[in-house]
């Protein structure tokens, strides 16, 4: 559209639009979303950022909409401990979280509160695990980031956009044609 009216924009402007607006454009889609479910699947992954390596906390409801990313450097309790306050902060205390098998997030759990429900499990983690998928490969078309910060910014904002416009086929609702 603006190469139609003689505007010619390269890769480095629309980078820049993306650092300036993106962050507003993200707290506004978050502030619109709808109040998440009360199941939260946690998990994490692990990010090679300028060949440092980092690791990726994610937290999604039942429905799999994106609740909160963290991006930290260690997979240990106090990196789970700060994803959970950060989401009971924002959201309230969940009915129950599920998580793989990684023994940092009942430690967390049991600091921060005690009395939640706690599944752990491999297989009942799909969701969360399936999360990771878009932002892998739009990873991958980026060819990695070069640092954490902006490695971060790009995450949340990217989870913001993609919550608003790319509906799971569970949430639409079917066409009924006369």
């Amino acid at each position: 559209m603006l190469l139609e009216r003689g505007i010619d924009v390269s890769y480095e402007t629309v980078r820049r639009w993306m650092v300036k607006f993106g962050p507003g454009i993200a707290r506004n889609l978050r502030r619109r979303q709808a109040h998440p479910g009360d199941i939260w699947h946690l998990d994490e992954v692990r990010v090679e950022i300028s060949g440092r390596v980092l690791w990726l906390w994610r937290a999604v409801d039942q429905d799999g909409m994106v609740l909160d990313e963290l991006l930290q450097s260690r997979r240990d309790k106090r990196a789970a401990k700060r994803l959970l306050k950060s989401l009971i902060k924002r959201y309230g205390i969940p009915r129950r979280i599920v998580t793989d098998k990684l023994r940092s997030y009942g430690a967390a759990k049991r600091d921060v509160a005690p009395g939640l429900k706690h599944r752990s499990h491999k297989g009942l983690n799909n969701r969360a695990e399936n999360s990771h998928l878009p932002f892998r490969k739009r990873e991958r078309c980026m060819q990695g980031s070069r640092s954490p910060g902006g490695s971060q910014r790009y995450v949340s904002c990217h989870s913001d956009v993609r919550n608003r416009f790319s509906v799971p086929a569970r949430r639409v609702t079917s066409v009924k044609v006369l």
